[in-house]
Protein backbone atom coordinates (compact mmCIF):
# COMPACT_ATOMS: atom_id res chain seq x y z
CA UNK A 1 0.00 0.00 0.00
CA UNK A 2 1.49 3.32 -1.07
CA UNK A 3 1.96 6.17 1.40
CA UNK A 4 -0.21 9.26 0.77
CA UNK A 5 1.62 12.24 -0.71
CA UNK A 6 2.48 15.12 1.64
CA UNK A 7 0.01 18.01 1.59
CA UNK A 8 0.67 20.27 -1.40
CA UNK A 9 3.07 17.79 -3.01
CA UNK A 10 1.31 17.70 -6.39
CA UNK A 11 1.43 21.51 -6.62
CA UNK A 12 5.14 21.56 -5.82
CA UNK A 13 5.79 18.79 -8.34
CA UNK A 14 3.87 20.76 -10.99
CA UNK A 15 5.96 23.85 -10.20
CA UNK A 16 9.15 21.85 -10.57
CA UNK A 17 8.04 20.39 -13.89
CA UNK A 18 7.11 23.89 -15.10
CA UNK A 19 10.54 25.23 -14.13
CA UNK A 20 12.30 22.40 -15.96
CA UNK A 21 10.16 22.88 -19.08
CA UNK A 22 10.88 26.61 -19.07
CA UNK A 23 14.61 25.99 -18.80
CA UNK A 24 14.42 23.64 -21.78
CA UNK A 25 12.48 26.16 -23.86
CA UNK A 26 14.57 29.23 -23.03
CA UNK A 27 18.15 27.94 -22.80
CA UNK A 28 20.14 25.85 -25.24
CA UNK A 29 22.82 24.42 -22.93
CA UNK A 30 21.50 23.30 -19.54
CA UNK A 31 23.18 20.93 -17.08
CA UNK A 32 22.26 19.29 -13.78
CA UNK A 33 25.06 19.49 -11.21
CA UNK A 34 24.41 16.23 -9.40
CA UNK A 35 25.77 15.33 -5.98
CA UNK A 36 24.32 11.86 -6.66
CA UNK A 37 22.23 12.22 -3.49
CA UNK A 38 18.45 12.03 -2.99
CA UNK A 39 17.39 15.41 -4.36
CA UNK A 40 19.50 15.04 -7.49
CA UNK A 41 18.09 11.58 -8.11
CA UNK A 42 14.60 13.14 -8.10
CA UNK A 43 15.77 15.63 -10.71
CA UNK A 44 17.53 12.94 -12.75
CA UNK A 45 14.33 10.91 -12.83
CA UNK A 46 12.25 13.93 -13.88
CA UNK A 47 14.74 14.85 -16.61
CA UNK A 48 14.60 11.28 -17.93
CA UNK A 49 10.81 11.04 -17.69
CA UNK A 50 10.31 14.40 -19.41
CA UNK A 51 12.99 13.58 -22.01
CA UNK A 52 14.72 16.90 -21.48
CA UNK A 53 17.98 17.58 -23.34
CA UNK A 54 19.99 18.35 -20.21
CA UNK A 55 23.51 17.16 -19.48
CA UNK A 56 24.27 15.69 -16.04
CA UNK A 57 27.64 16.01 -14.35
CA UNK A 58 29.11 15.38 -10.92
CA UNK A 59 32.14 16.79 -9.13
CA UNK A 60 34.37 13.84 -8.33
CA UNK A 61 36.46 15.41 -5.57
CA UNK A 62 38.67 12.37 -5.04
CA UNK A 63 37.23 12.00 -1.52
CA UNK A 64 33.73 10.70 -2.27
CA UNK A 65 32.26 7.56 -0.68
CA UNK A 66 32.30 4.41 -2.82
CA UNK A 67 28.50 4.31 -2.45
CA UNK A 68 28.25 7.77 -3.98
CA UNK A 69 30.37 6.91 -6.98
CA UNK A 70 28.34 3.74 -7.40
CA UNK A 71 25.32 5.88 -8.27
CA UNK A 72 26.94 6.75 -11.60
CA UNK A 73 26.49 3.11 -12.66
CA UNK A 74 22.96 3.06 -11.24
CA UNK A 75 22.01 6.07 -13.37
CA UNK A 76 23.52 4.50 -16.47
CA UNK A 77 21.68 1.23 -15.89
CA UNK A 78 18.31 2.79 -15.06
CA UNK A 79 18.18 5.67 -17.53
CA UNK A 80 20.92 5.09 -20.09
CA UNK A 81 22.41 8.45 -19.11
CA UNK A 82 26.15 9.01 -18.83
CA UNK A 83 27.15 11.25 -15.92
CA UNK A 84 30.22 13.36 -16.73
CA UNK A 85 32.84 13.46 -13.97
CA UNK A 86 34.86 16.60 -13.29
CA UNK A 87 37.89 16.15 -11.05
CA UNK A 88 40.20 18.66 -9.35
CA UNK A 89 43.55 19.62 -10.82
CA UNK A 90 46.03 17.10 -9.40
CA UNK A 91 48.78 19.71 -9.03
CA UNK A 92 46.55 21.99 -6.93
CA UNK A 93 45.53 19.12 -4.65
CA UNK A 94 49.13 18.03 -4.19
CA UNK A 95 50.32 21.56 -3.42
CA UNK A 96 47.57 22.12 -0.86
CA UNK A 97 48.26 18.81 0.89
CA UNK A 98 52.01 19.45 0.88
CA UNK A 99 51.55 22.89 2.42
CA UNK A 100 48.83 22.14 4.97
CA UNK A 101 48.44 18.38 5.37
CA UNK A 102 45.94 15.83 4.11
CA UNK A 103 43.32 16.72 6.73
CA UNK A 104 43.88 20.47 7.02
CA UNK A 105 40.16 21.12 6.60
CA UNK A 106 39.67 20.16 10.25
CA UNK A 107 42.00 22.97 11.37
CA UNK A 108 40.07 26.04 10.22
CA UNK A 109 37.10 27.17 8.14
CA UNK A 110 39.52 28.97 5.83
CA UNK A 111 41.53 25.83 5.08
CA UNK A 112 38.36 23.78 4.66
CA UNK A 113 36.96 26.28 2.18
CA UNK A 114 40.26 26.29 0.28
CA UNK A 115 40.05 22.51 0.02
CA UNK A 116 36.48 22.88 -1.27
CA UNK A 117 37.61 25.52 -3.74
CA UNK A 118 40.25 23.21 -5.18
CA UNK A 119 38.14 20.06 -5.21
CA UNK A 120 34.71 21.52 -6.05
CA UNK A 121 34.58 25.19 -7.05
CA UNK A 122 37.33 25.13 -9.67
CA UNK A 123 36.02 21.92 -11.32
CA UNK A 124 32.52 23.42 -11.31
CA UNK A 125 33.81 26.36 -13.34
CA UNK A 126 35.08 23.95 -15.97
CA UNK A 127 31.86 21.95 -15.91
CA UNK A 128 29.76 25.07 -16.48
CA UNK A 129 31.87 26.45 -19.33
CA UNK A 130 29.44 27.01 -22.18
CA UNK A 131 26.31 26.40 -20.06
CA UNK A 132 23.50 28.93 -20.31
CA UNK A 133 21.89 27.54 -17.16
CA UNK A 134 22.53 24.94 -14.50
CA UNK A 135 20.33 23.04 -12.09
CA UNK A 136 20.88 22.11 -8.45
CA UNK A 137 18.97 20.00 -5.93
CA UNK A 138 19.10 22.64 -3.20
CA UNK A 139 16.09 23.12 -0.92
CA UNK A 140 15.28 25.98 1.45
CA UNK A 141 14.59 23.58 4.30
CA UNK A 142 18.09 22.08 4.16
CA UNK A 143 19.88 24.77 6.15
CA UNK A 144 19.76 28.34 7.37
CA UNK A 145 22.19 29.35 4.61
CA UNK A 146 19.56 28.30 2.03
CA UNK A 147 16.44 29.73 3.68
CA UNK A 148 15.96 32.44 1.02
CA UNK A 149 16.78 30.24 -1.96
CA UNK A 150 15.05 31.33 -5.18
CA UNK A 151 13.49 28.95 -7.67
CA UNK A 152 15.53 30.53 -10.45
CA UNK A 153 18.26 33.14 -10.04
CA UNK A 154 21.12 34.78 -11.86
CA UNK A 155 24.48 33.25 -10.95
CA UNK A 156 26.89 36.17 -11.01
CA UNK A 157 29.89 33.93 -10.37
CA UNK A 158 29.40 32.07 -13.66
CA UNK A 159 27.29 34.68 -15.49
CA UNK A 160 24.46 32.29 -16.23
CA UNK A 161 21.13 31.14 -14.83
CA UNK A 162 20.98 28.88 -11.82
CA UNK A 163 17.80 26.91 -11.16
CA UNK A 164 16.75 25.28 -7.90
CA UNK A 165 13.57 23.45 -8.97
CA UNK A 166 13.17 21.72 -5.60
CA UNK A 167 13.52 24.92 -3.57
CA UNK A 168 10.05 24.55 -2.02
CA UNK A 169 10.25 20.79 -1.42
CA UNK A 170 10.38 19.21 2.00
CA UNK A 171 12.37 16.14 3.01
CA UNK A 172 9.06 14.25 2.97
CA UNK A 173 8.40 15.39 -0.60
CA UNK A 174 11.77 14.07 -1.75
CA UNK A 175 11.31 10.65 -0.20
CA UNK A 176 7.71 10.33 -1.30
CA UNK A 177 8.83 10.89 -4.90
CA UNK A 178 11.76 8.47 -4.66
CA UNK A 179 9.65 5.70 -3.15
CA UNK A 180 6.59 6.26 -5.37
CA UNK A 181 8.66 6.30 -8.58
CA UNK A 182 11.03 3.55 -7.35
CA UNK A 183 14.05 5.74 -8.05
CA UNK A 184 17.48 4.31 -7.12
CA UNK A 185 19.24 6.27 -4.38
CA UNK A 186 22.51 6.32 -2.47
CA UNK A 187 22.46 3.50 0.12
CA UNK A 188 24.16 5.82 2.63
CA UNK A 189 20.79 7.53 3.07
CA UNK A 190 19.56 4.39 4.80
CA UNK A 191 22.55 4.49 7.15
CA UNK A 192 21.83 7.88 8.69
CA UNK A 193 23.30 10.17 6.01
CA UNK A 194 20.56 12.57 4.83
CA UNK A 195 23.20 14.91 3.38
CA UNK A 196 26.28 13.41 1.73
CA UNK A 197 29.52 15.10 0.75
CA UNK A 198 33.16 14.05 0.85
CA UNK A 199 33.84 11.04 3.07
CA UNK A 200 36.07 12.74 5.69
CA UNK A 201 33.69 15.72 5.91
CA UNK A 202 30.44 13.77 6.33
CA UNK A 203 29.11 11.68 9.20
CA UNK A 204 25.82 9.99 9.98
CA UNK A 205 23.47 12.07 12.12
CA UNK A 206 21.79 11.15 15.39
CA UNK A 207 17.99 11.07 15.86
CA UNK A 208 16.66 14.60 16.22
CA UNK A 209 19.68 16.31 14.64
CA UNK A 210 19.34 18.74 11.77
CA UNK A 211 19.56 17.03 8.39
CA UNK A 212 22.84 18.81 7.57
CA UNK A 213 24.37 18.28 11.00
CA UNK A 214 26.62 15.61 9.54
CA UNK A 215 28.23 17.99 7.03
CA UNK A 216 31.37 19.71 8.37
CA UNK A 217 30.03 18.84 11.83
CA UNK A 218 32.93 20.60 13.57
CA UNK A 219 31.85 24.02 12.19
CA UNK A 220 29.06 26.44 13.07
CA UNK A 221 25.84 26.13 11.06
CA UNK A 222 26.26 29.52 9.36
CA UNK A 223 29.54 28.48 7.67
CA UNK A 224 28.36 25.20 6.17
CA UNK A 225 28.67 25.95 2.47
CA UNK A 226 31.52 24.98 0.15
CA UNK A 227 31.42 27.97 -2.20
CA UNK A 228 29.46 26.31 -5.00
CA UNK A 229 26.31 28.26 -4.20
CA UNK A 230 27.48 31.81 -3.65
CA UNK A 231 25.16 33.98 -5.73
CA UNK A 232 24.98 37.75 -5.96
CA UNK A 233 22.61 38.74 -8.71
CA UNK A 234 19.11 39.47 -9.83
CA UNK A 235 16.45 36.93 -8.87
CA UNK A 236 14.04 35.79 -11.57
CA UNK A 237 11.07 33.84 -10.28
CA UNK A 238 8.93 31.32 -12.18
CA UNK A 239 5.27 30.96 -11.29
CA UNK A 240 3.78 27.55 -10.54
CA UNK A 241 2.03 25.75 -13.37
CA UNK A 242 -1.66 26.46 -13.69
Amino acid sequence: MSTPAPAGFEERLAQTRAALRQLASEYQHVALASSLAAEDMVLTDLIAQMQLPFAIFTLDTGRLHAETLGMIDSIRQRYGIEVARYQPQAEAVQAHVAAHGEFAFYDSVELRKECCRIRKVEPLGRALAGCDAWITGQRRAQSQTRSELALIEHDAAHDNIKANPLADWSEEDVWHYLKHEKVPYNPLHDKGYPSIGCEPCTRAIQPGEDIRAGRWWWEQADSKECGLHIVDGKIVRIKAAA
